[in-house]
């Protein structure tokens, strides 16, 4: 009996080492879960917390796309309206080009027959006119329209754009140069190609695209307009028939046809003199109101009586000057200037020429028009 109660008491015992271990253990625990909460804890109130400057800023954003967006529905119905404008506008306008169109046509039946009378030509004319001007209200119009459109563009008044070409005028005086100079652009050939024959001189590469060049011109005129057209070397004649004095109707096509075939008969010859073809233009009763100028330099001819030996750029530039002083007042120079090697100074001398007389001056490129 004493020996089992002396067994009970022994397990009884409990080792210090034991306590000291589960002591640890749950301190250890205890700090584990405490930083836990305390991590947790501080990373909500972060997430919560929200900066007072950043919610007004976000606000004022959501204002503006709110006002935005009612902007976009005005402009939306503005543009719808405007777009009704433009069409009711070119719908007027197709209805005053197939009027125009029909004028034309009793115009060229009138210039035809030798019954019709100069009033009853002239009224027609004034009528066409009136027409052509109305047109091109409209268009200004429908241009003011659609002033902030992506796509429309609508040339200025008469003026022929990327060229820049002014082809209005009620009197229009196309001039070709035909000196001996428009059959090439470099001197060698120049000489080389002058010795050829006239047939090898006209399908020469530089006077063909003086050819096209005139041709182009003359599908380009407005055809209520008059019209002459003259070349010039040494002297200055007409490609019309009749006198070079006379303005022909540019709606007789059959006569403007056999102007171009004339054009592309002509050998390139001899020098250049345009004190003489300025001064011609001076005595017309009825002055152009628009030149045309195909050239390819200064003039080597002139009134200064120097006709034989060198002509030095000086030279060239003085006989120059001496023929713009006879041109006319107030009518505007188209220039287009052909490419001729060794004439440095023709090209600020003609793009300031068409500077004071507001007209226009391009070098076209070899595959132009």
């Amino acid at each position: 009996m004493a020996q089992t109660k002396s067994q009970k008491s022994q397990k009884r015992q409990v080792s210090p080492l034991s306590l000291a271990f589960l002591d640890v253990m749950f301190c250890g625990f205890g700090a584990v879960i405490l930083l836990f909460l305390i991590l947790d804890h501080a990373d909500t109130v972060a997430a919560v917390t929200v900066d007072p400057s950043i919610a007004s800023e976000v606000s004022l954003l959501e204002e503006e796309v709110l006002e935005g967006a009612l902007n976009l529905e005005r402009i939306r119905n503005t543009v719808a309206d405007v777009s009704l404008e433009v069409v009711t506008a070119e719908g007027l306008a197709r209805e005053i080009q197939e009027q125009i169109q029909t004028f034309m046509q009793e115009l060229a039946a009138l210039e035809n027959s030798s019954t019709a009378t100069v009033e009853s030509i002239e009224r027609l004319r004034a009528d066409v006119q009136a027409l052509e001007e109305e047109l091109l209200r409209l268009q200004a119009s429908a241009l003011d329209q659609e002033g902030s459109s992506v796509r429309q563009f609508l040339g200025d008044g008469s003026r022929q754009y990327l060229t820049g070409l002014f082809l209005g005028g009620q009197r229009i005086l196309i001039l070709v140069d035909s000196s001996t100079s428009m059959l090439d652009e470099t001197l060698v050939n120049i000489i080389r190609t002058r010795n050829m024959s006239d047939e090898r001189k006209r399908e020469a590469p530089k006077w063909q695209r003086v050819v096209r060049t005139v041709d182009w011109v003359s599908t380009q005129l407005p055809i209520t307009s008059r019209y002459q057209l003259w070349q010039f070397s040494n002297t200055t004649d007409t490609l019309l028939d009749g006198d070079k004095f006379t303005w022909q109707e540019v709606a007789d096509r059959d006569g403007l046809n056999v102007g171009i075939e004339n054009v592309k008969a002509l050998v390139p010859n001899n020098g250049t003199d345009l004190d003489q073809v300025f001064r011609a233009i001076s005595n017309m009763d009825e002055p152009p109101d628009n030149i045309f100028l195909i050239t390819d330099g200064l003039p080597t001819l002139g009134g200064r009586g120097k006709t034989t030996g060198l002509i030095t750029p000086k030279d060239r530039m003085d006989l120059f000057e001496d023929a713009i002083k006879v041109l006319p007042n107030n009518v505007p120079v188209n220039v287009v200037l052909m490419p001729l090697e060794g004439d440095p100074s023709a090209s600020a001398a003609y793009w300031q020429l068409a500077q004071i007389t507001r007209g226009s001056f391009i070098t076209p490129s070899k595959d132009w028009p």
